[in-house]
């Protein structure tokens, strides 16, 4: 079943970003392998890896930035077990540890252009012990595994990457109509997963309005006047917070979707938000939420999981938008139609420059339009085919999109990459993206 499949790879619990949480994770299966402390490490990543990596806290280390030492903490942590959760286990003592690596060199990271799609090559050696794990596609995907130069697992690529377009292929091969059955067909087990999800970013939520970030001031806004004390404003603190919390590197896990826990707090929080508002029945609010996970990935099975536009916008934010109308209308798929055109006119452009504190920001920005979106929409008002590249279905629309993401937006993504890889080598110090 579709949904199984998505919630299986696409929807699970994140310890901070997903991308230095999965260089974390190869790490930690590599060092495991080594079975000691290494002394000396290599680690190689794609341009979506180092971009999303470079900027962001890591849980659990005092403040520290980046995909090195998430990387070296996971090595030295060994827990692969702990899967997208590893940093849970950080000792305080492995943080000056993994900082004195970092300055001597004895740990380094690469940015490999050349790759296409996600890729975590992880290469650790003591004395003459050398192990290695490569993670490909998604983040936890492990498609090998050596020691000493022999491999332990293996998963040929060819076939991996395969497997990723099969999933992806059915998932595109259905319309959006196919994707509300399915949720609607979600079996007992999936709705407990999928509360479980709203549970747990509930609390990151809370938690990130301690912060004195963008939730903290959308709030301020609110009581002072500027804006109204409504369910738009309280989605826009309530999102806006658990993402200050999770970029600030707080040790609260994010239910992920697509992958990306900016995205589960987008795809998850906003419809639950509005569902509860206007009293929607809990079982109609669970179904749509597992819509908004299956929009969110359908739309990225089309843009790519680390595409140059912001999947908070025009994935989650889709997901979220769909997801509202379908509370109050059920599969009316005009009003869906129209809800999908909307965010995607208004936030279509929208770049992604890797995680950091000011992805708030654009969460925030999803969420806002994400609820104006269906609002039009379920009052029948919404951009159609006859404006810019919107299509004449939704999935037309999406189609679009998706071209200009990967064929306008490629120049794009290359350039943002060479800013804020200026930006760090203008600084003295080891490359710790």
């Amino acid at each position: 079943m579709m949904l199984k499949t998505v919630l299986k790879h696409e929807v699970f619990p994140a310890l901070g970003c997903t991308e230095p949480i999965a260089v974390a994770y190869a790490a930690s299966v590599a060092g495991k392998e080594l079975g000691d402390d290494f002394e000396e490490m290599a680690i190689e990543v794609d341009s979506g890896v180092y971009k999303n990596g470079m900027a962001v806290n890591v849980p659990n280390t005092g403040g520290e930035r980046g995909n090195l030492i998430a990387g070296v903490l996971g090595a030295l942590i060994r827990r692969p077990d702990l899967k997208m959760e590893i940093l849970k286990a950080v000792d305080p003592e492995q943080i000056p540890r993994a900082r004195s690596l970092i300055e001597s060199g004895k740990a380094r990271l690469v940015c490999n252009r050349g790759i296409s799609g996600m890729r975590i090559d992880v290469k650790v050696r003591r004395d003459s012990i050398t192990a290695r794990a490569v993670i490909r596609h998604r983040h936890t995907n492990l498609v090998l595994l050596e020691k000493n130069g022999r491999p332990v697992f293996e998963q040929p690529d060819e076939a991996t990457q395969q497997g990723q377009s099969d999933y992806q292929s059915k998932l595109r091969r259905n319309r959006i109509v196919d994707l509300i059955q399915m949720a609607k067909n979600a079996d007992e087990s999936d709705r407990r997963y999928l509360r479980e999800g709203i549970e747990m970013n509930l609390k990151v939520a809370e938690a990130g309005k301690d912060l004195k970030k963008v939730g903290y001031y959308i709030s301020d806004l609110m009581q002072k006047g500027f804006i109204l004390d409504d369910i738009l404003s309280y989605s826009k603190i309530m999102t806006g917070s658990a993402t200050d919390a999770r970029m600030a590197g707080l040790s609260y896990p994010v239910m992920s979707s697509g992958g990306s826990g900016n995205q589960g707090i987008v795809a998850i929080l906003a419809p639950y938000l509005v569902g509860r508002w206007f009293d929607i029945p809990e079982d109609r609010i669970i179904e749509s939420i597992a819509l908004s996970h299956l929009l969110n990935s359908y739309v990225k099975s089309f843009t790519g999981s680390l595409s140059p536009i912001c999947g908070c916008a025009i994935a989650a934010g889709v997901g979220a938008s769909a997801a509202i109308v379908y509370q109050q209308s059920g599969a009316h798929m005009d009003r869906i139609t129209l809800a999908i055109n909307n965010i995607v006119s208004d936030l279509g452009g929208m770049l992604c420059d890797g995680a950091k504190g000011g992805c708030a920001l654009k969460v925030v920005s999803a969420t806002d339009s994400a609820i104006r979106s269906a609002y039009m929409a379920l009052n029948d008002h919404g951009i159609t085919a006859v404006e810019g590249f919107i299509g004449k279905t939704a999935e037309e629309t999406i189609h679009n999109l998706s071209r200009i993401s990967e064929i306008g937006m490629a120049k794009a993504d290359d350039v943002m990459l060479d800013i804020m890889t200026e930006k760090t080598s203008s600084v003295s110090g080891p490359d710790t993206s």
